[in-house]
């Protein structure tokens, strides 16, 4: 266990723990989405590379807003995306996001993790439940979800795809 989750609860150490195997595999599939290429996309209905990428590089950003508040409003917010102009800045703003995450995760208390999370535009409830199943769904299985089609985006573009849960037809062996 990472020297950083001394003060957490074990919730907290658990999901810190599982950021950390998991911001390694994104960082490793970020690292590769190359510049030129941020504007690709396999079909008129997909997001590009370059907003996908951002996209998982933002969720782990979404420890914050998960942990530090009960109430996302959309209809209280203005949302303007990253545009990174390089695959450098993508990746700054990717490990930004992880410093600030491990270290919400690593004081967050037990009792937090079971307080009651809403998502909202302005009278619209999308969902309410525990943080500890936002952190869940919403953000780690949410950001696994993005990574996986974005190895899918490396492939299409001849870019070799890192081992992720085990080895890649490109990389590693068992």
């Amino acid at each position: 266990m990472s020297s950083t989750a001394t003060s957490a609860g074990r919730l907290g150490s658990a999901f810190l723990a599982e950021l950390e195997n998991e911001a390694k595999v994104t960082r490793q599939c970020l690292e590769r989405v190359p510049a030129e290429k941020f504007d690709w996309k396999p079909h008129e209905k997909s997001m590009t590379f370059g907003r996908l990428a951002v996209h998982c590089a933002e969720m782990f950003g979404w420890t914050k807003e998960t942990l530090k508040q009960d109430v996302l409003d959309f209809a209280t917010m203005d949302f303007t995306p990253f545009e990174p102009k390089t695959n450098e800045e993508l990746l700054a703003f990717f490990d930004d996001h992880i410093a600030k995450a491990k270290a919400i995760l690593a004081e967050t208390s037990d009792e937090t993790f079971f307080t009651d999370w809403t998502m909202r535009n302005g009278e619209q409830v999308y969902m309410t439940m525990p943080k500890v199943a936002v952190m869940r769904s919403f953000v780690m299985n949410h950001i696994i979800h993005h990574r996986g089609q974005l190895s899918v985006y490396l492939r299409l573009n001849d870019i070799p795809v890192p081992s992720i849960y085990g080895p890649s037809a490109d990389e590693g062996q068992m």
